[in-house]
């Protein structure tokens, strides 16, 4: 058997699956692609999470397209991070071309063009559906993780929680949390004191400063009402595929505490949400973090410790999690050693401490006889890559050179025409896109604090009123009568004094 049917037969028997999967391409022998050599992603493996990375350029976010396709075929929801702005294209069927076709028949089977239904979504201005969430839903903990608060910080922050809790003061915005924190050190001061202690000034200035971070960044527009439901992002469309929601985050690369804070919230809402899944055989849900080292970028220790965590529990309830980013390295070597599927697109070796980074990325793949990992990593070309995943039985296949098929959607944005075609067709915006500003404890504390003014300043009149009655009085007993005064005056007293004299002489 000559070594290019080995590695044929080689390649089919470590992806071979008996239930649903996904086929990306076809292995590569070298700079030859294989035909037929298929490398499949088993559905059901793609809860164990994931990592497409490589250079810029080299076709990471193709790769993301073609995932995000070919589950929505399958009738799984997808939610992605459109960071440069070129995924809303998966609502148009691509136009073709001869290279695609040329590939796909390296690959072994033809290409087709198709659109895949939408809904696009956003965080900040931008148009589309606004997700939001309220403080209330953060909770304490997550939020003093988010805020990277020390111990001390992170008490107030419970202790804000609490007495809004016990007083029925609906958290719902930034301006709500801000109000009650200085309430505390104010007006209120005196009351949360004598129920849950001592509150320093220092630390609620300390808090407000980083909350005020968040806000700076577009926070203001993400904490509030109406809160976004999670089970939104697992629709289903009228012919059986799942709806792809694409976050358009253009805006974000300059706001990474935003987009750490939201990716955090929904995940840990997500986590909240869903029921336990166990082995259903497909997952719930998947979703696409593109330049995911933005979430870790600033991240504190407890941060990452969060997300950790998450990321290792997210996946019983069906939930696979994908970073997309340059670099390994760029994700966290304990979330790293949680992600089951790999695609790793060509890295460039300009520096020495590129070539540390290929060497160290090229040992996060099994050992191939076909392959010097860390040098074909330089020489993958565009839309080719190193590809491991999980079989059925959660072992690793065999490393696989892979030339990707292509995108079957557009490779390019929408116009403004086709995207507001897509906004007016949303059924979610008429539910999320009417500006809610109930009453909270914003409103609230103004009322109370008003009263309290009032009821302050009753007081102060009422001291004022009584000083002056006492000054009248005061007034009133130091007047003498005339006959008193006489009687007292000391030439009154000295005559009497004189006749006495004289009546003892």
């Amino acid at each position: 058997m000559s070594r290019k049917d080995q590695f044929f037969e080689y390649i089919n028997n470590g992806y071979k699956t008996k239930g649903e999967y996904i086929t990306l391409g076809a292995a590569m022998l070298g700079e030859e692609t294989i035909t037929d050599a298929l490398v499949k992603i088993p559905l059901k493996t793609l809860n164990r999470h994931g990592l497409i990375s490589g250079a810029t350029g080299t076709g990471k976010t193709k790769t993301l397209q073609v995932l995000a396709e070919n589950l929505s075929e399958a009738g799984i929801p997808v939610l992605l991070m459109d960071i440069k702005g070129d995924l809303s294209g998966l609502a148009q069927a691509s136009p073709g071309h001869p290279k695609i076709d040329e590939r796909h028949k390296k690959i072994g089977f033809p290409f087709e063009a198709k659109k895949f239904p939408i809904e696009i979504l956003t965080i900040s201005e931008q148009e589309g559906v606004r997700l939001r969430a309220t403080v209330s839903e953060f909770g304490p903990v997550l939020l003093s993780r988010i805020l990277d608060l020390t111990e001390t910080q992170s008490g107030i922050v419970a202790i804000i929680f609490k007495y809004c809790d016990d007083n029925k003061l609906p958290l719902l915005d930034i301006k709500d949390f801000k109000k009650v924190l200085q309430f505390s050190t104010q007006e209120g001061k005196k009351e949360l004191e004598a129920e849950y202690g001592r509150i320093s000034t220092a630390s609620t200035g300390a808090i407000l400063r980083k909350i005020v971070e968040i806000e700076q960044q577009g926070g203001d527009l993400f904490f509030g009402e109406k809160s976004f439901d999670v089970e939104d992002l697992t629709r289903i469309d009228e012919n059986g595929r799942g709806i792809i929601s694409v976050l358009r985050l253009t805006d974000i690369p300059d706001k990474p505490k935003l987009f750490s804070t939201f990716m955090l919230q929904l995940l840990a809402e997500v986590y909240e949400t869903f029921p336990e899944q166990g082995d259903s055989g497909r997952p719930e849900l998947i979703i696409f973090i593109d330049e995911a080292h933005l979430i870790f970028k600033e991240a504190s220790k407890a941060l990452l410790s969060q997300i950790e965590s998450i990321v290792k529990l997210i996946r019983s309830k069906g939930i696979g999690l994908y970073f997309v980013t340059q670099n390994p390295k760029d994700v966290p070597e304990d979330v790293l050693a949680q992600l089951g599927l790999k695609i790793q697109h060509a890295l460039r070796a300009f520096t020495a401490k590129d070539r540390k980074a290929i060497k160290l990325a090229a040992e996060n793949y099994p050992d191939s006889a076909y392959y010097k990992t860390a040098e074909v990593l330089t020489q993958l070309g565009i839309g080719e890559a190193f590809v491991s995943v999980l079989n059925e039985k959660g072992i690793p296949t065999p490393l696989a050179r892979t030339m990707l098929r292509a995108p079957m959607s557009r490779m390019d944005v929408l116009t403004k025409k086709e995207i507001k075609q897509v906004l007016d067709n949303s059924r979610l915006i008429p539910k999320y896109n009417n500006d809610v500003d109930r009453e909270s404890a914003y409103e609230m504390l103004n009322k109370k604090i008003e009263k309290i003014s009032e009821l302050e300043a009753k007081e102060k009149k009422k001291k004022e009123e009584k000083k002056t009655r006492r000054r009248t009085t005061s007034r009133r007993s130091t007047r003498q009568n005339p006959i008193i005064k006489v009687l007292t005056s000391a030439t009154f007293i000295r005559s009497v004094f004189g006749i006495l004299k004289k009546v003892m002489r």
